[in-house]
């Protein structure tokens, strides 16, 4: 990369960028980027801080203590829109992985012969009561793959259930103690809970949505507009970051061993190595790279949360949901990246998903799309942090 910068025009603003990260296996990209020097060779380095729930991160990110962040996808559409708070400029600038995340059941349903969503609905239909359910933050991503699953087999998460907020690390003990009939969050610790026995797996996110949007590279607005040429030094190394990652299994492994560390995911590299090695079953697994089709900060994914934002209540009227993503998204600042990095860019700017329940997502007509299931709770209801 020498004579990246050259001119110096377009040399970044700031020497080094402080980028919180959550301790999930998905975080991968941003720890590989420090430790193999990816940053470096784009005049950057990264200071990565490590961050134990999603609410903190959120907080430190809105506050400028974070230049930018490893984010729930859902959490920074929830601040650009104002759930739950003041509206807050925000944007992504790139995806930083597909799939990755997991519902897992406790042991008494498992008991009880409970191990998918027809199963459970059947219980719940027998054994009335309150079922408590627990995801990471109420306008992420694993609150939404939990409610679209939920809904897909029958199951009303918002009269039939009562949804908590956990941190991810914290979700196998809670399982473990009783505390909660399952849980959706991301690798590894839906997998801990499984091989603890403290759980069992009902299904992978990829199986809700086959290579659905994961974590984002978020940041504020105001931070992007200022700092281009950091952020878009920031996209490229982690694009070279999400290439090697993907490149072979024996990256994989070493990314394991990395991640394993305390200052970073503090498991154990074999329950990291089984999250981030191709899966065999068929389901979906970890995608970082995908020749750039998994890091394309695409506008219907961005609108796909809006959609299910409204569909849950968290919205109280249909958005813009085109110009919302536009604003959100930062594609002209990604292709740009991409070219640094020499990463092919895809043809448009949304793609079109099936997801489990058969329904098609292109991002066509999100209005439409929000007001089309028979379960949803459309009226404005609170979602505690």
């Amino acid at each position: 990369m020498q004579g990246l910068y050259a001119a110096g025009s377009d040399r970044p603003e700031l020497a080094s960028v402080r980028v919180g990260f959550m301790p999930l296996a998905d975080c991968a990209p941003l720890v590989m980027a420090s430790v193999l020097g990816f940053d470096e060779q784009y005049g950057l380095r990264l200071v990565l801080e490590k961050q134990h729930s999603w609410s903190s991160m959120r907080d430190r990110l809105t506050s400028g203590e974070l230049h930018a962040a490893q984010a729930l996808y859902g959490l920074l559409y929830g601040l650009q829109m104002g759930v739950g708070g003041a509206p807050r400029d925000m944007a992504v600038l790139m995806n930083l992985n597909q799939n990755g995340q997991s519902i897992v059941l406790s042991r008494a349903l498992a008991a009880a012969g409970v191990r998918d969503g027809a199963a459970l609905a059947a219980l719940m239909a027998a054994q009335p009561r309150r079922y408590t359910f627990a995801h990471t933050f109420p306008t992420g991503n694993h609150a939404m793959w939990l409610c679209y699953w939920l809904a897909a087999a029958g199951i009303d998460p918002m009269a039939g259930t009562t949804l908590v907020t956990v941190p991810p690390a914290q979700m196998a003990a809670n399982l473990e103690a009783g505390h909660m009939d399952g849980f959706c969050a991301g690798e590894p610790w839906s997998r801990r809970a499984v091989c603890e026995a403290s759980g069992v797996l009902a299904a992978h996110s990829g199986e809700v949505w086959p290579d659905h949007p994961g974590k984002a590279l978020g940041a504020r607005a105001d931070f992007a507009a200022r700092h281009p040429n950091t952020c878009r030094a920031l996209v490229a190394c982690l694009l070279e970051a999400a290439r090697w990652l993907d490149a072979s299994p024996a990256n994989r492994e070493a990314a394991a061993e990395v991640l394993a560390s305390p200052a970073y995911v503090n498991a154990g590299s074999d329950v990291l190595r089984a999250c981030l090695l191709p899966r065999r079953s068929g389901a979906p697994g970890l995608r970082f790279f995908g020749d750039g089709a998994a890091t394309f900060p695409w506008l219907s994914d961005g609108m796909w949360f809006l959609t299910q934002q409204r569909r849950w209540g968290l919205l109280r009227e249909d958005p813009d949901y085109l110009a919302v993503a536009r604003a959100v998204n930062h594609v002209d600042l990604y292709r740009e990246a991409a070219a640094l990095a020499g990463v092919a860019l895809p043809g448009g700017v949304v793609r079109s998903s099936t997801l489990m329940d058969g329904r098609v997502w292109d991002g066509s007509d999100p209005a439409a799309y929000a007001a089309s299931f028979a379960i949803h709770q459309r009226e404005a209801v609170a979602w505690s942090a």
